[in-house]
């Protein structure tokens, strides 16, 4: 599982980064507000360790950006604001936990971990990548809170390259998951498919999400070149 940490303490941020990585997570350290801003609103992680007091934009402004985007994402503060109102605070912004400095690892481990089982089990019908949000039940994407109209063919699709997401998707995958039939390389109906899919997915937004990976299939995932 991938994890965001944003904190300004070197030393901290190195221990945390150590710590997390140690336990199995892969662990992106950013040390500014306005990197953790970006890297939180435009990433894909399971978990965001965010600090309050932060160099140009602090915490609170993040977690209220995450929530005004829609995202579920969990936040964990970690911060030496040990005040009832700080907490009351960054709970009603819509952050998850709040652990204050100095802190046992241990007990930042166990809260990370219950916070990531308990995440686990609220987006079993909702998936989401960057700022793209599945409702299953409902059948439904949105990015930036726009909804895109989908076929349902385009939408399992679509469906499929999320819940894959960061794997590359040989056609022959891709065409008996979605079409229930044998590839034939003599066919582009794939490729027909995810050319207009990602038209409707990714021309008009950033970060763009569906790549071509030549000679090999498609894959779905931020920050990738084709």
């Amino acid at each position: 599982m991938k994890l965001l940490v944003v904190e300004d303490e070197t030393k901290t941020g190195d221990y945390l980064k150590q710590g997390l990585t140690e336990s199995g997570f892969v662990v992106d350290l950013v040390r500014s507000g306005l990197d953790g801003h970006h890297f939180a609103l435009t990433g894909s992680y399971d978990l965001i360790i965010l600090d309050v007091m932060l160099p140009d934009v602090d915490g609170w402004r993040i977690v209220q950006a995450l929530r005004d985007a829609k995202s579920l994402t969990p936040v964990l503060f970690l911060t030496a604001r040990d005040s009832v109102e700080d907490r009351v605070k960054g709970l009603e912004l819509g952050a998850d936990d709040y652990l204050v400095k100095p802190f046992a690892f241990s007990e930042l481990l166990a809260r990370v971990r219950t916070l990531l089982r308990r995440s686990a089990v609220l987006v079993l019908d909702r998936l989401q990548v960057a700022d793209l949000v599945l409702d299953i039940p409902r059948r439904r994407a949105e990015r930036q809170n726009v909804r895109i109209n989908l076929t349902n063919k385009e939408f399992a699709l679509l469906e499929l390259l999320v819940r894959r997401r960061g794997e590359v998707l040989p056609r022959s995958l891709i065409a008996s998951q979605v079409w229930d039939m044998n590839f034939d390389s003599d066919t582009n109906v794939i490729d027909v498919a995810v050319r207009r899919l990602r038209a409707k997915i990714d021309d008009d937004f950033e970060p763009k999400l569906i790549h071509t990976v030549r000679g090999m299939g498609y894959m779905l995932d931020v920050n990738q070149t084709d």
